[in-house]
């Protein structure tokens, strides 16, 4: 009899629920279930309720269940990918104390300024934990509520991200494991421990409202029986450790070895590769996480890419064929038309108050498909910023693995090849972070089972390259976005200072 597996990915926007079938390999049932940002938040504030990922969470899983209409007490574990960095406080009764800050909130510059000064400095920071302390990492967000909501923080017992208050409600135990937990800029990625200084930057209590830190390959607990009764499932089912969405998208592409290396199109864009080592950037740029496989994953995020393609896309009322057609209609190059798409700030490069600007624009340019265009080439050479750092600190890519939904895109996909000068090419399956999640939940359930399996072994079992999809470099276009690449780097570097005036105008405005 076949065993099932449940990945879930709760991200942003919605949360996804895939089942698969260990014997045959195959996502057999999926189901998702969408939820927005809290609105009319003042600028930077993005902010969700955490009851909207676990009311998502429970209607994916039955329905899920339901779709495979499967033997549901050959279901052994549950796996969960959750957005990375946001923050869920909860006080000594484990209730929710205010909405989750989340990763895209850039409302605590202020903040990330201020623990990094009382940690001595950048040079400092990154020895303390590895990392700086970008506006999108948890940290920050901690101190903001001290900050600015003293009595709520007054409240504030126990510290979780995403995807740890989803495996507390399945299990009842609160855990965190290290590759979300180095995404805190409070875990000193090189030894994987919290870190005392980070920690007594905020507060010295602190120490004691975070979770106990589990390994990778352990589990968070076993399914609460309330819950097994509602889903029809045994309360020996387990849930993994899970991880962060990257973490997971990472073991969802098969990027669990060095040279893959993952560059994922969402909301955001991350790119992010497999190291045996720690990889510490003593710039900051590049974020120096922990994997969720005992490895390390060091990682550049974006703060706008399908941000950027759909805002071009929802206002000129075009389909997703439409806008591809319109991009694949324009030469590499756009015609000198250049998007610096920092439409909600931005974390790579560090411009928590930047702005969208389109350089270049004349009446030749001043059209839908130099818009599109723009939006699809200046979101990529964005990520290839981060790329190069990569190259920079040793990372060689072999092979990129685009997954998220701009992925799906053939223009997108050659554009990528052509300005990261690699062969780009997405996995059979479309559902990186719920795979991984779901794959990870197989490797904690054989160890603790006590018939352990590499997860190199069991990327290599259940996740396949689609050749159809792959890409590769146009020589005459990598030379061009070679040249592009240099002035899009120079003109984010030199706006960071308007940008930041032009947040004060927009201030006082209001």
């Amino acid at each position: 009899m076949s065993e099932y597996f449940i990945g879930i990915d709760s991200g942003t926007q919605s949360t996804k629920a895939i089942v698969l079938d260990v014997e045959s390999g195959e996502v057999v049932a999926s189901a998702s279930a969408p939820y927005d940002l809290i609105p009319d938040l003042p600028a930077g504030h993005k902010e969700q309720h955490p009851s909207a990922w676990i009311a998502a969470v429970k209607a994916t899983i039955c329905e899920a269940l339901s779709e495979a209409n499967l033997d549901r007490a050959a279901v052994k574990g549950i796996g969960v990918s959750g957005q990375q960095h946001g923050f869920v406080p909860l006080d000594a009764n484990d209730q929710v104390i205010r909405p989750a800050k989340l990763w895209c909130d850039t409302a605590t510059s202020a903040e990330c300024d201020e623990i990094i000064s009382k940690l001595g400095g950048l040079e400092q920071t990154i020895a303390a934990v590895g990392n700086g302390v970008p506006a999108g990492f948890t940290a920050s967000k901690i101190l903001w509520l001290k900050n600015h909501e003293p009595e709520n923080y007054a409240k504030l017992a126990c510290v979780l991200l995403p995807h740890d208050y989803i495996n507390f409600w399945l299990t009842g135990q609160k855990t965190m494991e290290h590759g979300d937990a180095s995404g805190t800029a409070l875990l000193d990625v090189r030894n994987r421990a919290w870190s005392k200084a980070a920690i007594n930057a905020i507060d010295l209590r602190l120490a004691d409202m975070l979770p106990r830190l589990i390994q990778a390959d352990d589990i968070a607990g076993t399914l609460r029986a309330e819950l097994a009764n509602e889903f029809g499932l045994n309360n020996s089912v387990i849930v993994s450790s899970g991880g962060g969405d990257n973490m997971m998208g990472a073991i969802g592409t098969g990027n669990v070895k060095a040279g893959v290396v993952t560059v994922s199109l969402g909301t955001s864009g991350t790119i992010y590769a497999c190291s045996s080592h720690p990889v510490i950037d003593p710039k900051g740029e590049i974020a120096a996480f922990c994997d969720s496989t005992g490895q390390w994953l060091p990682l550049v995020c974006t703060m706008n890419v399908t941000v950027a393609t759909e805002m071009v896309r929802e206002r000129f009322n075009l389909s997703h064929s439409d806008l591809s057609t319109a991009v694949a209609s324009l030469p590499a190059g756009n015609d000198g038309l250049m998007l610096i798409p920092f439409f909600e700030g931005e974390r790579t490069p560090n411009s928590p108050n930047g702005t969208g600007v389109y350089f270049g624009l004349r009446e030749q340019t001043y059209s839908i498909p130099h818009f599109a265009r723009a939006a699809m080439e200046g979101t990529t050479l964005g990520l290839n910023y981060g790329l190069n750092r990569f190259r920079e600190l040793g990372i060689t890519p072999t092979e990129i693995r685009a997954t998220g939904g701009g992925a799906k895109s053939q223009e997108w996909r050659q554009i990528m090849a052509d300005v990261f000068n690699a062969e780009v090419v997405c996995t059979v399956s479309e559902e990186g972070a719920a795979v991984g999640a779901a794959i990870q939940a197989i490797w904690a359930y054989r160890k603790h089972t006590g018939t352990p399996v590499t997860i190199g072994e069991l990327c290599d079992r259940y996740l396949a390259l689609d050749e159809t999809t792959r890409a590769k470099p146009n020589a005459a276009n990598v030379a061009l976005y070679g040249k592009m690449q240099m002035l899009h780097d120079r003109l984010a570097n030199d706006l960071r200072f308007s940008f930041s005036e032009h947040r004060q105008l927009i201030a006082q405005e209001h």
